[in-house]
């Protein structure tokens, strides 16, 4: 077995979602393309894009077929894993010098324990070294590896119940200079992959400690501005109302999907209205109409819905629903 086999399949056992990234590199390994770039030409993506985190995954038999093929690198999916990661990052050249809020820092870890010790929760590289030390018990007692550029990974437990947390960087909404975060929506390069021939090593083997609160406020994203479900003309008779009811299950059950669930949640009620429109109820401007406000103010990016909408319609117009039978009873 590879070292990067026994890798991914120890993280895996960890519960945490991996996935292959090309060798040597951050980038992951599949899919080749983008959200946006998405032609539902990859198999996986007939349905609508899958991209690297509905892929990531826990399944040992998966991860040995994948990393017995390439020497495949190893990303870890931070939504699905439960994980919010604290990336403490070093200056990449000399002029790469803090701004004035930050005067003095060396680097993200100097960064990121100020602003431990600001909020009560110190930070102390020297705790738990020693022949009579006993556990560290510091902010930093958590999961640690160290990066091929020589910074630190911090992994944390996502806070539940609570806030879905995002990634940030750095002093652009983040926590501070050289300070970036990876949660839902982001990766992270595992321990024993390699990044330009550098080595990601595990620094500190304990369990993620729980995400300190003071941090998860600082995290927890700005509510996203609501967006108005364009208004559809109906007739006024049953069919009508069954059409209304129609299109408020499916913009609820698009609402309501979590992370990594809400492209297919959006595919689906464009399968779903789409059939209405192919029996002539609808058009396919009113399934978009209907869909397009509630997958953006849900985080869908306006190219990933314009396509999955076509996809669905595409897929709704294959079985067609006609109302002309709605009712009728002997």
């Amino acid at each position: 077995m590879s070292n990067l086999l026994a890798a991914a399949l120890a993280h895996a056992a960890r519960g945490w979602h991996v996935f292959p990234l090309r060798p040597n590199d951050k980038r992951p390994a599949f899919p080749d393309h983008t959200a946006d770039d998405c032609t539902g030409r990859d198999p996986r993506c007939h349905a609508g894009h899958v991209g690297w985190e509905q892929r990531a995954t826990t399944d040992p038999d998966r991860i040995r077929r994948a990393w017995s093929t390439r020497p495949y690198g190893i990303g870890i999916a931070c939504g699905p894993s439960g994980l919010v990661v604290v990336d403490l990052d070093v200056p990449k050249h000399p002029d790469d010098t803090p701004p004035a809020e930050w005067a003095g820092a060396r680097d993200g870890w100097d960064v990121f324990a100020t602003l431990a010790a600001r909020h009560g929760t110190p930070t102390d590289p020297f705790d738990g070294f020693g022949p009579d030390a006993g556990p560290r018990t510091g902010l930093d007692a958590t999961y640690t590896v160290t990066t091929g550029s020589g910074g630190t990974h911090l992994y944390y437990r996502h806070p539940a119940p609570g806030p879905t947390l995002r990634n940030t960087i750095g002093d652009r909404g983040g926590l501070g200079w050289k300070v970036d975060t990876r949660a839902h929506g982001g990766y992270i390069v595992a321990a024993g992959s390699t990044v330009a021939g550098r080595p990601y090593a595990v620094a500190l083997d304990y369990d993620p400690a729980p995400l300190a609160g003071w941090l998860a406020g600082l995290l927890t994203p700005a509510p996203r501005p609501a967006r108005q479900t364009a208004a559809v003309s109906l007739p006024p008779d049953r069919h009508g109302r069954y059409l209304a009811a129609a299109i408020r299950r499916q913009v609820a059950h698009l609402a309501a999907a979590t992370d990594g669930r809400r492209n297919h949640a959006l595919f689906a009620s464009a399968v779903a209205l789409g059939q209405l429109a192919a029996g002539g109820a609808l058009t396919g401007d009113d399934v978009t109409a209907v869909l397009e406000p509630v997958a953006l103010s849900i985080g869908l990016r306006p190219g990933e819905v314009a396509r999955t909408i076509a996809s669905g319609l595409r897929v709704g117009a294959r079985q067609p629903r006609h109302l002309t039978d709605l009712g009728r009873a002997a």
